[in-house]
């Protein structure tokens, strides 16, 4: 089970530091939606329209980094670019040159593409993440972001690299089942 934690943890900590601030639709025209909610009624053609819009804003991004010199892979489906080691991208100056001068291209996931992309949290993984948040905030991270309706971590980018947050995740670890020696739970 601490594998499956940390893979949620993992996922809402990629998605704060990745994410921007998407926008919001007006309320016109809501339905009922299949999960028991209202939406707007043309909801999925404009996150259609978005997720092709954001895709189409990964390939530039990608032909800028390739142009820069980097190998960079195409983008998924859903836009998602992997480019493997992240430590790389760190402390590599073509990688951080290239960073730099493709800048303006990068783009934050929408709001509807990141929404559609996350797991449902069950009543204890929603628990879960909650107190994680609170023990970061107590424990040196007070930027780490609160929790959304649906249990994820809001879209707020922190400083996960600052002596504070590397010490409240090693204190936090243990609330999603992480060691907290664990190589990965340090940010």
């Amino acid at each position: 089970m601490g594998a499956r934690w940390f893979g949620v943890w993992a996922a809402g900590v990629a998605v704060v530091v990745v994410a921007g601030c998407g926008g919001g639709g007006g309320g016109d025209g809501e339905v009922a939606s299949a999960g028991g909610g209202k939406t707007s009624a043309g909801a999925s053609k404009d996150s259609s329209s978005e997720l092709a819009d954001y895709v189409d804003a990964q390939r530039k991004w990608v032909d800028c980094l390739r142009e820069a010199g980097l190998d960079a892979p195409d983008p998924d489906a859903h836009g998602k670019v992997d480019l493997g080691d992240q430590s790389k991208w760190k402390r590599d100056p073509k990688a951080l040159k290239a960073q730099e001068k493709c800048a303006d291209l990068s783009v934050p996931v929408p709001d509807s593409v990141e929404k559609a992309q996350q797991p449902e949290l069950s009543k204890d993984e929603i628990r879960k993440n909650e107190e994680y948040a609170t023990c970061m905030q107590e424990h040196g991270a007070p930027d780490f972001p609160d929790t959304d309706d649906s249990g994820h971590f809001r879209d707020v980018t922190w400083d996960s690299t600052s002596a504070g947050a590397k010490r409240a995740t090693r204190a936090c670890a243990s609330v999603i089942g992480v060691p907290a020696d664990a190589p990965s739970a340090q940010g």
